[in-house]
């Protein structure tokens, strides 16, 4: 088996020779080994497939040099005692005949490579066979939402997450995506050069010279074949930020962008942002209740609460319950659950629709459906104030901005990074090196009398700075409120990467810090309205979905 990395590869020729081709696809859980023999700043997708090939996972590797990280890759690899072959052919940046000639010497070179490494003569009958069964892999629009995936190398487990959550997706055009080439007519003694042709002549990628064709092809038939865009990164791949912008102005369609590094660590928030965009391309109506008397429940499984609330078919929120989430979501979700259900004087049998949410939605196996965080806060904030179109949501684990319209649906939405700088987590850790409970860290800050600056938004150098504060006798109420500025001020970053349109709501466990609510309206010069209970606003959008489910 022959691994490869790039949809420029020269397949068909490896297939000639007997030999199985594997597009490398790695998801390790850490980089402790690539760490060690590449630079921090390496493209995550190269420490992946390093991490792969040291595992001994791949001992066969042809590369393109499509960019300085795979050459780095090589580098790395030639020093390495597991690979038995490596190669790398020399990708040329333009399409015209001098491109086509080169990469035609390339193949040709690479062939004698490999039949002195193989000890097997190149089979041409064989690669013109394989040339004509090639087939066009991609998928064609369906009924629903059609999904179209872009940018740099896109690991499996999002297209998963796609398709799991009901879309189909249309094409692949990321680096790593649809090898699909024209293969018709080609015959004669120059089909090296005809291959060579037809590889460069692909869907341009980001290292070409001419990228005209990656825009112009969304005019022309892509817009009309999608529901909305994934845009796809890769952390320290640098071209593909550039092709983001230019996609944006050239597409009318909703577009999301993801960066991932190639890890396992970030799939719940990968998850979550995927299923949120699909929900928000599905338009349905709101089906009639078939009861005026059905009781509904919604289940938020954040990272430091669960919350239930529970509605009758007015509307009506009968009962609510906030349960610190523990080491099982399912364990918390039950408790949370039969606390709302004994406050509403009901029993599970009930309850006639349970939408879970959050984090830990999965892992709640009695829901009858499964709906993120977004379009549920999206839902719930409009119910309790119509007026909202920002919704500004800290919590546990995580910081999210959301733009809704006048129905209450998701129209845009950002979230923080896997750092838990400016979340409930940070203020957690905070308060403890104070000596503070969360409740006295909120009132705390109505005293200060010293403007302090927290430069500092990670969580474990913001802890270093208020050590240091403390040992310079500085007061509590000074260092609470300069926490707080340094919350409102990367939530203004997040607020102004998807702009600013008032009227603006606080959700989330944050939202009953008085002190973080103040240094924020301060920021944005706005006042934000803040629900009674902010931590269930989540479980009411569920609650509420449930009920729009409740088919006449």
């Amino acid at each position: 088996m022959v691994g490869y990395v790039c949809k420029y590869t020269p397949i068909h020729i490896i297939e000639s020779f007997g030999e199985k081709v594997h597009k490398i696809d790695p998801l390790p859980a850490n980089f402790d080994n690539a760490d060690c023999c590449t630079h921090n700043n390496m493209c995550s997708y190269v420490k992946a497939v390093l991490e792969e090939c040291l595992a001994g996972k791949i001992q066969r590797i042809v590369l393109m040099n499509c960019c300085d990280s795979v050459r780095r890759l090589y580098d790395v690899l030639k020093l390495q005692p597991t690979i038995e072959f490596l190669y790398m052919l020399d990708l040329p940046r333009k399409a015209d005949e001098k491109g086509c000639i080169m990469l035609a010497k390339e193949l040709n070179a690479f062939i004698k490579e490999y039949e002195k490494f193989s000890g097997i003569n190149f089979n041409k009958e064989r690669f013109v066979e394989l040339l004509h069964e090639q087939r066009n892999s991609r998928q064609y629009a369906k009924a629903g939402v059609n999904i179209g995936i872009m940018g740099a190398r896109c690991e499996s487990s999002i297209t998963e997450i796609i398709q799991n959550a009901g879309a189909n997706i249309v094409f692949n055009l990321a680096c790593n995506g649809d090898n699909v080439i024209e293969t018709n007519g080609f015959n004669g003694e120059d089909i090296i050069y005809q291959y060579a042709k037809t590889l460069l002549n692909q869907y341009p990628c980001m290292r070409m010279a001419d990228t005209t064709k990656r825009y112009a092809v969304l005019k022309k038939d892509i817009e009309k074949s999608i529901s909305g865009l994934i845009f796809h990164t890769v952390k320290f791949c640098d071209m593909y930020s550039f092709d983001y912008t230019k996609i944006k102005e050239n597409l009318s369609l909703p577009v999301l962008k993801l960066e991932t590094d190639y890890s396992l660590q970030s799939e719940g928030q990968i998850r979550t942002r995927i299923e949120a965009f699909i929900e928000a391309l599905k338009t349905k109506k709101p089906p009639r209740l078939t009861s005026n008397s059905a009781y509904v429940c919604g289940i938020d499984s954040g990272s430091l609460s669960t919350n239930v609330v529970i509605l009758d078919g007015q509307r009506n929120i009968l009962a609510y319950s906030i349960v610190p989430t523990g080491a099982k979501t399912v364990d918390s979700a039950t408790e949370a659950f039969e606390n709302a259900l004994a406050r509403a004087n009901l029993t599970r049998s009930d309850i006639s629709y349970i939408v879970s949410t959050g984090y830990g939605r999965i892992g709640i196996p009695f829901s009858d459906k499964r709906v993120t965080e977004i379009t549920c806060h999206g839902r719930g904030a409009h119910f309790l104030n119509n007026s909202v179109r920002t919704i500004i949501d800290i919590g546990g684990q995580d910081s999210k901005i959301i733009r809704i319209n006048n129905k209450g649906d998701v129209v845009d939405f950002v979230m923080n990074d896997k750092c838990s700088a400016g979340t409930g987590r940070f203020l957690e850790v905070m308060a403890k090196t104070l000596g503070l409970s969360l409740e006295d860290m909120s009132k705390e800050a109505a005293n200060s009398k010293e403007e302090l600056t927290i430069t500092s938004m990670c969580t474990v150098f913001a802890e270093s700075e208020v050590i240091s504060l403390i040992a310079k006798n500085k007061d509590k109420a000074d260092i609470i409120k300069g926490l707080n500025k340094s919350i409102a001020g990367r939530t203004l970053s997040l607020l102004e990467r998807i702009g600013r349109k008032k009227h603006y709501m606080m959700t989330g466990g944050v939202a009953k810090n008085s002190g973080v609510v103040q240094a924020l309206e301060e920021k944005i010069g706005e006042k934000i309205f803040v629900p009674e209970e902010p931590q269930i606003i989540g479980a009411l959008g569920a609650a509420l979905i449930a009920l729009e489910n409740i088919k006449s």
